[in-house]
């Protein structure tokens, strides 16, 4: 199995150029599997719960067996912890969004594509208009949290491929 990561800031098109390219493997023929760290992050909770993604799916993958997780259910307005996903070992996962790209996953990772759009307010106004103007302050946060998180980690300069989105 190969680990793509797609890392970047919020609002830098990570998730449209994941789509993309999950079509793109699937036109070849290969079995790809998506994972995206939406499904785990919480405003409190940016990057803490990488244990539960690796014992749950990349460990278990890695063996060639199925892997899972309870993905964060915000249906209530609070995160709380939802549905199972089942996840079937694929010939690509693509783990896609903040810290996907983290230096303790380098590695296990075949590639690390890198999204960026330079612009912070950019960034943030596509965030709103995907999540609604309430979102906003906790975006503003959140980028805060992503400028020191990226600084500490240096996840965009050990990109493999930088897009631009």
């Amino acid at each position: 199995m190969r680990l793509v990561a797609v890392d970047g800031p919020s609002g830098s098109g990570k998730t449209t150029f994941s789509g993309d390219l999950v079509a793109a493997l699937r036109g070849r023929g290969a079995r790809v599997a998506l994972v995206p760290t939406d499904d785990f992050a919480t405003w409190d909770d940016p990057v803490g719960w990488w244990p539960r993604l690796a014992h749950g799916v990349l460990d278990r993958l890695a063996q060639g067996r199925p892997g899972a997780y309870r993905r964060m259910d915000w249906s209530a307005g609070e995160p709380r912890l939802g549905a199972t996903v089942h996840i079937e070992p694929p010939d690509v996962l693509l783990v896609e969004g903040v810290s996907s790209g983290r230096r303790s996953a380098v590695p296990l990772l075949s590639h690390l594509f890198w999204c960026e759009v330079p612009d912070p307010a950019v960034r943030l106004a596509r965030a709103v208009a995907r999540d609604g103007h309430p979102s906003e302050p906790l975006f503003r946060r959140w980028q805060l949290f992503e400028e020191g998180w990226f600084a500490v980690d240096g996840t965009g300069d050990r990109a493999s491929t930088r897009v631009q989105r």
